[in-house]
């Protein structure tokens, strides 16, 4: 069965960091485009990193660049997004998922993980 399991959410100050882990089972991580999404409250779910399955491209939105790293460990079959310089905006459930094309779109991603709580806030 093929699963993504989000971890590492919490509540963090403004300012702080946070690594999120997106660990998968029932199929290798490798093998996938990987991208990290999140919902606000009241808003749209937004593409925030994708890291390509083919090269190991990455992307990120605008709002996090030069904050926000993503990464893999083929090895732990699994992948990050370490979270740097926190902002109340970046408040958002976190979801992990996997797909085949190499884009930031949420509908090329197939496979999603259950999501992670995010809070930004002193």
């Amino acid at each position: 069965q093929l699963q993504l399991v989000e971890s590492g959410g919490g509540l963090v100050q403004p300012g702080g960091s946070l690594r999120l882990s997106c660990a998968a089972s029932g199929f290798t991580l490798d093998y996938y485009s990987i991208g990290w999404f999140r919902q606000a409250p009241g808003k749209e779910r937004e593409g925030v990193s994708c890291i390509s399955r083919s090269d190991d491209n990455t992307y990120y939105i605008d709002s996090v660049k030069g904050r926000f790293t993503i990464s893999r460990d083929n090895a732990k079959n699994t992948v990050y997004l370490q979270m740097n310089s926190l902002k109340s905006e970046d408040t958002a459930v976190y979801s992990c998922a996997a797909g085949y094309e190499s884009s930031c779109t949420i509908a090329n991603y197939d496979y999603w993980g259950q999501g992670t709580q995010v809070t930004v806030s002193s």
